[in-house]
């Protein structure tokens, strides 16, 4: 995949961001020295170095089931040849954008159902972060990263759509490399701010601003799936289709 075609994922994770100041915003905003009041043991000195070290094992494990979720629908040459799977993996991709854009904005919780499906896997993965307290050194906050990038989350579970119909594993790690580093500025921001910048992005105003983008995101996707737009410049703002 080029550079341009992964563009739109890297937005989606950008603006969806706003739900990851909830969801990992609590942990992060931890190792800021503003957030001193945590249940473990996090000193503040090299704040940078664990949240880059949190954020680096967040990351990979979601290019690790990037790359599970786009094995697994085949390989590019298997979508290659069956067309309507492809187009109906990328009109389901973008009905996930509209159902998270309308979860940022609080206006309608089905994706939450989904998050639901992740629970018996989290609470399998959840005990391994004890063992690595304290968390006192970036190795761990490695570790810490590396499992908490399968916490059930709506939005990740969006990405992973297009992941899987992105054409192979190494398209689907790339989908999700994408959708990890547009999450990146607000979770480093976070972990370098502190608690007053999540409280900021959870105000009901920003949440329904970066929902408006996602879902404009989505609906522009649907929109061209069903063949009413086209190509061109709306390559920078709709998902990628497998590739060939």
């Amino acid at each position: 995949m080029s550079g341009i075609s992964l563009f739109p994922v890297f937005l989606v994770g950008l603006f969806g961001s706003v739900h990851c100041a909830g969801m990992c915003g609590g942990i992060v905003s931890a190792f800021s020295i503003t957030a001193r009041p945590f249940p473990v043991a996090v000193v503040t000195q090299g704040a940078g170095t664990r949240v880059a070290s949190y954020n680096a094992g967040r990351i990979a494990s979601y290019m690790l089931a990037g790359a599970l979720a786009g094995g697994l629908a085949g390989g590019a040459r298997v979508l290659g040849g069956v067309q309507q799977l492809q187009a109906g993996g990328y009109l389901l991709a973008n009905l996930m954008l509209v159902a998270l854009g309308l979860y940022l904005m609080d206006a309608w919780r089905g994706l939450a159902h989904v998050e639901a499906l992740g629970n018996g896997l989290w609470n399998r993965i959840r005990p391994l972060a004890q063992r690595l307290q304290p968390l006192d050194g970036a190795g761990k906050m490695l570790g810490l990263g590396a499992l908490w990038g399968w916490l059930p989350c709506g939005m990740v579970y969006s990405a992973l759509v297009t992941a899987m119909f992105s054409g192979s594993a190494l398209s689907g790690a790339a989908v999700m490399l994408a959708f990890g580093l547009g999450t990146l500025p607000m979770l480093m921001a976070i972990g370098l701010a502190g608690a007053r910048l999540r409280a900021m992005m959870q105000r009901r105003a920003v949440r329904i601003g970066a929902g408006v983008v996602v879902l404009g995101f989505g609906l522009l996707g649907v929109a061209r799936a069903m063949g009413g737009v086209h190509g061109g410049w709306l390559d920078l703002l709709c998902l990628p289709g497998a590739t060939a």
